[in-house]
């Protein structure tokens, strides 16, 4: 036989259960992203375009939530830019602008810099780009390797114009 109070814990449980369950809503969204074929494409033509140009790259493109989709190192680049790439696709995604225009509004209000520190995966370096459709972002793409962030930048930016023809 149940005590008063093992009966009474069970009733008040019981009932907030059946209060909350009536009472919640779920909703859920849908975000776009890109594809896999599409981010590997962009990953290879942006390697490719620095390759071109004599610069040995990585290149990264990220899901809207930062989540690597394809990646692709030359066979000559550093292999700490794996990471650089991807950090600045991340911020890209996640700030939704291209990076070097953080890097410079940072450098421009120092009020901003603690930005920066906000989350380990960013980078405020020039070489991320938000990839956006119809004024969605459906991921990012970082370029690290070039001997400068706007060379990584146009590596990007000339893979994308091709892989949108």
């Amino acid at each position: 036989m149940k005590s008063a109070t093992q009966m009474c814990t069970f009733v008040l449980g019981t009932a907030l259960f059946t209060t909350f369950s009536v009472q919640a809503k779920i909703d859920t969204v849908s975000v776009p992203s890109l594809s896999t074929d599409s981010a590997l494409a962009l990953a290879v033509e942006a390697v490719e375009q620095c390759q071109k140009e004599g610069y040995a790259v990585t290149a990264t493109v990220v899901d809207p939530a930062g989540r690597v989709l394809a990646q692709l190192r030359d066979d000559k680049a550093g292999s700490h830019t794996l990471e650089s790439s991807r950090q600045k696709a991340f911020t890209a995604a996640s700030m939704k602008q291209p990076t070097g225009k953080l890097m410079k509004l940072i450098d421009e209000k120092p009020i901003l810099q603690p930005l920066q520190n906000m989350d380990d995966n960013l980078l405020l370096l020039a070489g991320g780009l938000p990839l956006t459709v119809k004024g969605a972002v459906v991921g990012a793409i970082g370029v690290g390797g070039a001997p400068g962030g706007h060379l990584d930048v146009a590596c990007a930016e000339a893979a994308i114009k091709k892989v949108s023809k």
